[in-house]
């Protein structure tokens, strides 16, 4: 499960772990997620490449991009981020998740943390 999440906390509603998979070649961390917690809104930003990959490894989450519908994540569901959408994920309401998150590569990348996920608009996922 790794690691309570605190480097990152204030970016999370909810109690969120973190496991290192890999640090050389391509990052790779496992994210769990407690029942209800999510990430705040985030951006990935970069100048050329970038981006991010989910793979739902456990439980059930959600994924969103902004002004879209919500997207439920289960065992073997893989998510493709392209640099600079605005986006958000987490567990469901109900249910632990955890998914192995792997940056792409860039140019000029860095991740803008943006607005928490409006508390009635995610109690409403199901």
């Amino acid at each position: 499960m790794g690691e309570p999440n605190d480097a990152y906390a204030q970016y999370f509603d909810g109690q969120s772990y973190l496991a290192v998979v890999s640090d050389s070649q391509v990052p790779i961390h496992n994210v769990t997620f407690e029942p209800g917690c999510r990430n705040h809104w985030h951006i990935h930003k970069a100048t050329n490449g970038g981006g991010q990959m989910l793979i739902c490894v456990g439980g059930r989450g959600y994924y969103q991009e902004w002004n879209k519908e919500s997207i439920e994540m289960l065992p073997g569901k893989v998510i493709h981020i392209p640099a600079n959408t605005k986006h958000w994920h987490g567990a469901a309401p109900d249910s632990w998740f955890s998914h192995l998150a792997i940056e792409i590569s860039g140019e000029d990348t860095s991740t803008e943390w943006l607005e928490s996920v409006d508390g009635a608009e995610y109690n409403n996922l199901k």
